[in-house]
């Protein structure tokens, strides 16, 4: 019980005794002592009740729900038609290896091209995100108690940051090969080879070692996380986005 409970009950014990006393039939004085008898064992052993109504399967279904909705609201944001392409925080610029040659190339005329294959490779991560859906549910399952008391009243991204220190390196094996089917159906690589066609593009990013399959995977699943956070966010602050009893009753505290 919360200290102000405790110091209500002695205030109620302290007005009401001399009136319970002189009808000791009510009752009243014995379920006063008992209301202060529960209040100081309470508060001795530091219990809340918020927290003690709240059982360890619920706190870890808690937060497998809400780490399975972000991440559904996530892959859903990021996979309609300009998921990446035409959000800022996410949108997928070229590789820093190129961008050098990419300035001189529109200076000279062929921003087009460098154009189209930094929109390709948006749209490759827009479409791959839809397959990230599974992995990521997969990935949801192996969270454990330990892991959810830990993080249950942490910061605003507690539970994505953990997320994403844990499953990173796993989700990429995983995400890769989508990326790289991807990319092949919305012509990143013929768009990556157009470009090198042209004899200024190819002396403008010569010798550039660029590996385009673990950009653009590292960049999808960033973004995602990106999006999985404000997700988090919102369903730690604003109880409109606690859609179920469940995540009303974890992170109403």
């Amino acid at each position: 019980m919360k200290r102000s409970h405790l110091i209500v009950a002695g205030l109620v014990i302290w007005l009401m005794g001399p009136i319970c006393l002189k009808d000791a039939n009510s009752g009243f004085w014995d379920q006063a002592i008992d209301i202060y008898k529960k209040a100081s064992s309470d508060a001795s052993q530091g219990s809340n009740v918020s927290d003690s109504t709240l059982t360890n399967q619920e706190l870890i279904n808690g937060f497998k729900q809400a780490l399975d909705i972000g991440v559904k609201r996530a892959v859903s944001l990021a996979s309609r038609p300009g998921g990446f392409l035409d959000n800022p925080q996410i949108h997928i610029p070229l590789p820093s290896k190129l961008q050098t040659g990419a300035n001189l190339l529109r200076r000279v005329g062929l921003g087009s091209q460098v154009d189209a294959l930094e929109r390709s490779m948006n749209v490759a991560a827009e479409k791959a995100s839809v397959e990230a859906l599974p992995i990521f549910t997969k990935a949801i399952t192996e969270m454990t108690f330990e892991d959810a008391k830990k993080l249950w009243k942490g910061g605003d991204t507690a539970i994505t940051d953990y997320f994403k220190a844990k499953t990173f390196d796993a989700l990429y094996k995983k995400f890769r090969p989508t990326v790289h089917e991807t990319m092949a159906q919305v012509g990143v690589v013929q768009a990556y080879n157009n470009l090198l066609s042209n004899s200024v593009a190819k002396m403008a990013i010569a010798n550039t070692d660029l590996d385009l399959d673990n950009y653009v995977t590292r960049k999808s699943l960033d973004g995602l996380f990106v999006l999985l956070a404000q997700e988090e966010k919102e369903i730690r602050k604003d109880p409109a986005a606690r859609t179920t009893a469940l995540l009303k009753k974890v992170f109403g505290y």
